[in-house]
């Protein structure tokens, strides 16, 4: 592959990317009395101390404009379990029924039971960054359980092992 003058072309920026594994979350907020999900791999762990995540939102996505209201002061990550691809499929914009959403709510944030883990995070600072704005969180609460994350890689899902 080579660079054009303004850089990788998306195609081969998504297709080199690609090759690194990343775990499988969903993004939740509350918009009034709207739920939001939004399936999301742009997850990383910032610092321990103070405990900060970022999570990169696209600028064209429903829950960017959700996030990006003042109103909306938090939002949750949900580490989604080996099984739970459907749940990935349906907040990645191919929904399946609504009510196979295992919602659960923390403190009035709605979380998906049965994932990995769940954070609630206070929206620290938002970040424009090109097409994406990254969404610094602050994690106020946290769970966690000892079973198998859904993993993405090439395009693809896979489970450890």
């Amino acid at each position: 592959m080579t660079a054009t003058p303004g850089g990788l072309t998306p195609d081969e920026f998504r297709q080199t990317l690609g090759r690194f594994a990343s775990g499988v979350t969903v993004i939740t907020a509350n918009g009034g009395t709207e739920r939001r999900g939004m399936t999301a791999s742009a997850f990383v762990s910032v610092s321990l101390t103070p405990p900060l995540i970022l999570v990169s939102v696209d600028t064209r996505a429903h829950m960017h404009a959700l996030l990006a209201a003042e109103d909306v002061t938090h939002f949750g990550v949900n580490v989604l379990s080996s099984v739970q691809r459907p749940l990935s499929d349906h907040f990645a914009g191919k929904p399946g029924p609504e009510d196979a959403v295992p919602w659960f709510e923390h403190e009035g944030l709605p979380l998906i039971g049965g994932a990995v883990a769940q954070l609630v995070c206070r929206k620290e600072q938002a970040i424009l960054a090109g097409d994406h704005t990254l969404y610094l969180g602050f994690v106020e609460y946290a769970r966690y359980t000892d079973d198998d994350p859904l993993l993405y890689f090439r395009g693809q899902y896979h489970e450890l092992g």
